[in-house]
């Protein structure tokens, strides 16, 4: 394999297990990653929970907008010792190729993923080709947009929200990200909004370098909070297609 992100420092703030395969694919390609993990997940263990998931019967969908729901979901099945079975007859909507993936993990295929991966395309063709989809279940994290839920009110969807995943910001990574911007680097990356946001709570340092962003949410935050270049996939929101980003970029200076 060639080496196009040869020499190039790529600082990553996903959380941690995500930033081990960034900084892996990263590497593949000649690079070095930074690791500084601005969030941590933690799944959201609650009698509510509990409740809701254990009765699944009425939902005809179950949406997932992110991986970390998928795993949150499962997870929290497995604890309260609820047979994946319940869900035989529950068709399942994900937003994007990697929900799919993690959904995989657990023996379950996607009935609906949108063309591009937002939850914006997601409401606009799921409402165009499911009109009368049935109650739906958003499984959603504490920093979920409402883009979904004020869709489904419009259209006059049934559905109910289960918050199975908490988002916090890694406070004890400051010095640890102020120490890797006094650095030299070409590159910092966001997977979500609320990392741009963890990045604007934890740095001491001016943004002076390209930001490599997921996807146009959260492309539009970062140019929101005063970054000025931002780069971002076009319809394949991924790691993969965000280090062709930087390749690109590169190319194109170069």
């Amino acid at each position: 394999m060639s080496a196009p992100l040869q020499r190039r420092k790529i600082i990553v703030t996903r959380d941690e297990k995500g930033a081990k395969r960034f900084s892996k694919k990263i590497a593949q390609y000649g690079g070095k990653a930074i690791e500084v993990p601005l969030l941590s997940i933690s799944y959201d263990e609650n009698e509510e929970n509990k409740r809701l998931l254990q009765e699944l019967d009425p939902y005809k969908w179950i949406f997932f907008t992110s991986a970390n729901g998928v795993e949150g979901f499962f997870t929290l099945l497995q604890l309260y010792e609820i047979s994946f079975s319940t869900l035989k007859n529950i068709q399942i909507a994900v937003v994007g190729h990697k929900t799919e993936m993690k959904l995989k993990k657990y023996g379950f295929s996607a009935d609906f993923m949108p063309t591009i991966y937002n939850a914006d395309t997601m409401a606009d063709e799921f409402l165009s080709s499911y009109p009368d989809p049935g109650k739906v279940l958003l499984v959603r994290g504490n920093l979920s947009r409402n883009i979904l839920p004020e869709e489904f009110v419009k259209a006059t969807i049934s559905y109910d929200c289960i918050q199975v995943y908490k988002t916090m910001i890694k406070r004890a990574n400051r010095d640890r990200l102020n120490k890797a911007l006094q650095e030299d680097y070409d590159f910092i990356t966001f997977s979500s909004p609320s990392a741009v946001d963890a990045f604007m709570t934890l740095s001491d340092y001016p943004i002076n370098k390209p930001c490599v962003c997921i996807g146009t949410t959260t492309e539009q935050r970062a140019k929101e909070v005063g970054f000025m270049k931002c780069l971002s996939p076009d319809s394949e929101f991924t790691i993969e297609a965000m280090i062709q980003c930087m390749i690109d970029y590169i190319n194109n200076k170069e």
